[in-house]
């Protein structure tokens, strides 16, 4: 099914609103190619606000990124953000937005009743990335995770339409946090480069490594030591997330059954590169890909048949159109 025949399973017909989240999705397809794999596994109707909260994620972690090699004044830095951050979060208070992002995303948020605490959260932890480039502990750099992944679970959570919501939250917290650490092992490297440590000093110290030896790319017996440690604890969270998949709506549980097969498959690939993470990028093969996807979406279609694809308890809100041009990057770098 194409982009926009998901959109129009959805109910989404206002023109710029439509724009917005083919943005949104071209950002998903671009940067996120495993989670966007699993996305193609919902219902069509559902895919588009997978897109929406992509999108949004993604271009606060590209503005923190290009501004967070913590060069230059840092007070410039921070006020860039804080611009685009203030915005945006107005939006999501007023229910509509121009943005070329924040349109989609505001929409999601509203037809979905996700809380603006959560947006809150994740705008702290980016915020985090502008200046903190270390974590002492794994508590600190679990407050950390609570609002850069934690809260993209709880966000994704009504969509997957779990029977007890509150029952899911905390594997779906679990899960995002299970990426989280996924993410921070396969790139510590290219952290590195950016200035940033997302392995808790703690663990450093325990294992005899220093960022100096990280930082010079040397796989030495401590280092290879340390990152299976990292590795175990990441699967830990793995675990403690299992439970979750068979608490949500069955036409939900093939994606996210999927990504997390996939995403705890790089894990696999970190080990089998004997924990070498500072001069490589794990990766998991295409045809792991193709044929963890192909099963799933067999179990997906038969879900589908059965399953009504909008939440009819939400009205879809009206949302505000602009007549600039929706290619176009908004004042802020959205």
């Amino acid at each position: 099914m194409s982009s926009r025949a998901a959109l129009d399973a959805a109910g989404i017909t206002d023109p710029a609103l439509r724009r917005s989240y083919l943005r949104c999705r071209e950002l998903h397809a671009r940067y996120g190619r495993t989670y966007y794999l699993a996305t193609l596994l919902l219902p069509p109707a559902r895919r588009p606000y997978v897109w929406a909260l992509y999108g949004f994620a993604r271009c606060a972690d590209e503005l923190v990124d290009d501004l967070g090699t913590l060069a230059g004044p840092a007070d410039a830095r921070a006020e860039r953000f804080e611009a685009w951050a203030t915005a945006r979060r107005a939006e999501f208070e007023r229910g509509a937005s121009d943005d070329e992002i924040g349109r989609a995303a505001v929409h999601t948020a509203r037809t979905w009743g996700i809380p603006i605490e959560h947006t809150d959260a994740f705008l702290d932890s980016m915020r985090a990335d502008l200046t903190v480039a270390t974590y002492p502990t794994f508590a600190d750099l679990d407050a950390y995770m609570h609002g850069s992944a934690a809260v993209i679970g709880l966000q994704m959570l009504p969509l997957l339409r779990p029977a007890d919501p509150a029952a899911a939250a905390e594997p779906a917290r679990a899960l995002g946090i299970a990426f989280q650490l996924t993410n921070f092992i396969r790139d510590v490297g290219e952290d590195l480069e950016r200035g940033r440590l997302y392995l808790p000093l703690e663990d450093l110290a325990s294992f005899g490594v220093t960022r100096a030896e990280l930082e010079r790319g040397e796989h030495t017996p401590a280092v290879r030591d340390l990152m299976a440690f990292q590795v175990q604890r990441a699967r830990d969270w793995y675990a403690a997330a299992a439970p979750g998949v068979a608490m949500l709506h069955p036409d939900s549980r093939p994606a996210i059954a999927a990504a997390t097969r996939l995403y705890a498959g790089i894990l696999d690939e970190v080990e089998g590169n004997d924990y070498r993470v500072l001069d490589r990028r794990a990766r998991v093969g295409l045809g792991t890909r193709l044929r963890v996807g192909a099963g799933a979406y067999v179990r997906a279609r038969r879900a589908w048949r059965s399953s009504s694809q909008v939440p009819s308890q939400v009205q879809t809100p009206s949302v505000q159109s602009t007549s600039a041009n929706p290619n176009s990057r908004s004042s802020t770098g959205a």
